[in-house]
């Protein structure tokens, strides 16, 4: 893989690294669309906030579209390893250690997705009541679906700690790549910055993080913002920069 940072900006290396700059950002959507199913379009469809016995109810009402929350997470831990190479490949020109950086960061996350998985097939399990739970009645498994559940959105608070540190690195390879704008570096670290804060908040102020969401929301915005550059702009090696190492 050429390393682009260091290429002259001909116009057939501007080609090739717009391309791999669309790639890029075609991996990044199919991220963006995967992602949210299971954070935020699964839970407001079935859990019932306070509710064990409604919440296990829609569960099992509902199991096919909960078992597709459960894949759809598994494929956005693979598209997660994907698009973090992929990012990876492209930056590394700029700086290796930077890029190294972002990709371990990047990696830390993935094993929570499949981790976390444990704690949905739990649920299920529990709501299903199977004939070996029996020595459980309807409403200890109601309650024990529901801390599976609860377990489940805590560990996306720990992981949000992740999302927001591999942005760092990610943000200064943009900066100094050349081919792509600053302001979406500045952006990413903003971007950054929201997600470490409400993983801190989960923890330690459980109460604020509804409030917090709300305030970090168009922050969040950063990685759309650099996910659309990519797939639609592609490479634009700014005006009058040299290329070096």
């Amino acid at each position: 893989m050429p390393s682009y940072a260091i290429l002259p900006y001909t116009a057939l290396a501007k080609a090739s690294l717009s391309t791999h700059v669309r790639r890029t950002g075609l991996v990044y959507l199919l991220w963006t669309i995967l992602a949210p199913f299971r954070l935020i379009y699964i839970p407001g469809k079935l859990f019932v906030d306070g509710n064990a016995a409604a919440t296990v109810g829609n569960l099992v009402a509902h199991e096919t579209l909960f078992r597709l929350g459960i894949a759809t997470d598994l494929m956005t831990g693979v598209v997660s390893l994907v698009l973090t190479f992929a990012l990876y490949q492209l930056l590394k020109g700029v700086n290796r250690q930077w890029a190294l950086l972002m990709l371990l960061l990047g990696f830390m996350d993935t094993p929570l997705y499949f981790f976390n998985l444990i704690n949905d097939a739990a649920a299920l399990i529990l709501a299903k009541g199977p004939d070996y739970l029996l020595v459980f009645d309807a409403p200890q498994r109601g309650a024990l679906a529901m801390m599976f559940l609860r377990l489940h959105g805590q560990i996306i608070g720990f992981a949000e700690i992740f999302w927001g540190l591999w942005l760092l690195p990610l943000a200064v390879l943009v900066f100094r790549s050349g081919f792509l704008p600053r302001v979406l570096a500045l952006w990413l670290v903003l971007n950054g910055l929201a997600y470490i804060a409400l993983s801190l908040c989960s923890v330690l102020l459980p109460n604020a993080v509804g409030t917090v969401s709300m305030i970090a929301f168009p922050l969040q915005l950063g990685e759309i913002a650099f996910m659309l550059w990519l797939l639609l702009m592609g490479a634009r090696p700014r005006r009058g920069l040299h290329e070096s190492a």
